[in-house]
């Protein structure tokens, strides 16, 4: 169900979805998105702390050999889904800001971009892959377990995600 359009453009597809990597005029959308979603949940957005790689997504993301992507459905921002290497453990890939607005959901297309993330990291070298969430995100969490991701050991969860899991890349 996944096409690429031309060896490195960046942009793949997904039904009707059109995936492509994050670019500067994305931004006001994707923050817009992300705290549409998270109010959905009943969470706040910290541009000060947890979503300050929003704000930032050069800095953050592609500076830090990290991936930014965005799905698009008619023209318009529908979703997100990023990794970049976690700081101190550079073999491990931190899978962030997986977030689908409604008419994204539903489809399989959560479960395509976790795979992904998964290949993109894994070609970039990782061996792991990581990412924190929040009890509140059942359905996420259900896509998490169910492709094989286990609660982290030794793992510190922060005030908004309650949740840290990992799974082995290689």
């Amino acid at each position: 169900m996944t096409t690429v359009a031309g060896e490195n453009s960046g942009i793949r597809r997904y039904g009707d979805f059109q995936v492509r990597l994050w670019q500067p005029d994305d931004r006001d959308a994707v923050v817009a998105l992300l705290g549409q979603v998270l109010a959905e949940y009943g969470l706040n957005f910290e541009p000060e702390e947890a979503d300050q790689d929003v704000v930032d997504v050069q800095a953050h993301y592609m500076d830090r050999h990290g991936e930014f992507w965005v799905i698009e459905l008619d023209g318009k921002l529908v979703g997100t889904a990023a990794f970049f290497p976690l700081h101190g453990r550079p073999e491990v890939a931190e899978i962030r800001k997986m977030y689908l607005l409604p008419p994204a959901r539903g489809k399989g297309l959560g479960r395509w971009l976790l795979e992904l993330l998964e290949e993109r990291a894994r070609e970039c070298g990782f061996h792991y892959a990581r990412l924190e969430t929040a009890a509140v995100l059942k359905e996420a969490i259900a896509i998490y377990e169910s492709a094989g991701y286990t609660t982290a050991p030794d793992s510190v969860a922060t005030r908004r995600c309650d949740r840290v899991l990992i799974k082995p890349l290689r």
